[in-house]
């Protein structure tokens, strides 16, 4: 009978897996949530070293792998010209803060930058509806 559990477990735990990155598992997002940048605001001119502040309302922020009911954590968007697929985990076209993390000091080159957050859940994937702030502009001298 022991040789039965295991690939029954794997089974059940594979099938879980495919149906949380396949978009059909997205925690749900409380009703008028909002992320927003802080800081730097808008058409701000900063230095090639940028700290910027992320904000929510509505929700909780706690650290990738922790599954608790209206939270999550940051991914920022840098010079992103469309954004992530909404149903699937997050991958390495944001930048992620799954330690919890409500700031971050980055380095960019001189120019125009864009910024815009997501909050992704537990698995990094973006709740349902969507928490997104809007694409902010700043110029980096």
């Amino acid at each position: 009978m022991r040789k039965n559990i295991k690939p029954i477990m794997f089974l059940a735990l594979a099938s879980l897996s495919t149906m949380a990155f396949s978009g059909d598992i997205q925690s749900p997002s409380a009703e008028g949530a909002k992320a927003y940048i802080i800081s730097p605001a808008d058409g701000a001119i900063v230095g090639t070293k940028v700290k910027v502040v992320f904000g929510l309302q509505g929700m909780g922020v706690s650290p990738a792998g922790v599954d608790k009911k209206s939270t999550g954590h940051h991914h920022l968007v840098i010079n992103g010209d469309k954004l992530p697929a909404l149903d699937k985990p997050m991958g390495g076209d944001v930048k992620h803060f799954g330690g919890g993390q409500t700031e971050t000091t980055i380095e960019l080159s001189p120019g125009k930058h864009t910024l815009q957050l997501i909050l992704g859940d537990h698995l990094h994937i973006p709740h349902k509806p969507a928490i997104i702030s809007e694409k902010i502009t700043i110029t980096v001298k």
